[in-house]
């Protein structure tokens, strides 16, 4: 896991516009109508290239960094989900995303706190991720695994695999 150490207070001009961009491009999106053609378009602004064919991704979204999210094909995003993007965050193909998600990739330095810790969160391929979970910086979640929901997930959770608590615990295996 690749971590990076961010200091905001170096940010260049060409970073601040661009985060001034997606801030105002973000609040379009959240003030536009879903399932139409503006707020589609809204979306590929926000993500870019970033963003696999064939799902959505519900308004109410939040967050920095859009430029380093990487969505696959058929994945859903519900309501209100915070991604705090500076570390990195994929989700793979088929991946649910449910309401009040919290997909976290940087956090402070515990003495200088205006400096960032980031570490990218890995979402795998058909997995699902329940309402009001929070997946910390560092954490994969297996392919086909689950998150409960309001989990607090500070490890990597196993392919095929449910858990949930705070922090995150094994429960079973998927069947």
């Amino acid at each position: 896991m690749q971590e990076t150490i961010v200091d905001p207070r170096l940010t260049t001009a060409e970073e601040h516009a661009e985060g001034v961009r997606q801030a105002q491009v973000l609040f379009r999106l959240n003030h536009t109508m879903p399932y139409t053609d503006e707020y589609n378009a809204l979306v590929k602004e926000l993500f870019g290239v970033g963003l696999g064919e064939g799902g959505f991704i519900m308004p109410g979204l939040t967050g920095v960094c859009f430029d380093r999210v990487k969505i696959g094909k058929g994945v859903m995003i519900m309501n209100n989900c915070l991604m705090m993007s500076r570390g990195g965050i994929t989700i793979d193909d088929g991946a649910m995303i449910a309401a009040n998600v919290q997909l976290i990739s940087n956090n402070h330095d515990l003495h200088d706190r205006q400096i960032l810790i980031c570490k990218p969160v890995h979402i795998g391929r058909n997995a699902w991720v329940g309402a009001g979970a929070t997946i910390l910086p560092g954490v994969t979640v297996g392919e086909n695994a689950v998150v409960a929901a309001g989990a607090v997930v500070t490890k990597d959770v196993a392919p095929n695999t449910i858990v949930g608590g705070n922090p995150a615990k094994f429960i079973k295996n998927v069947d």
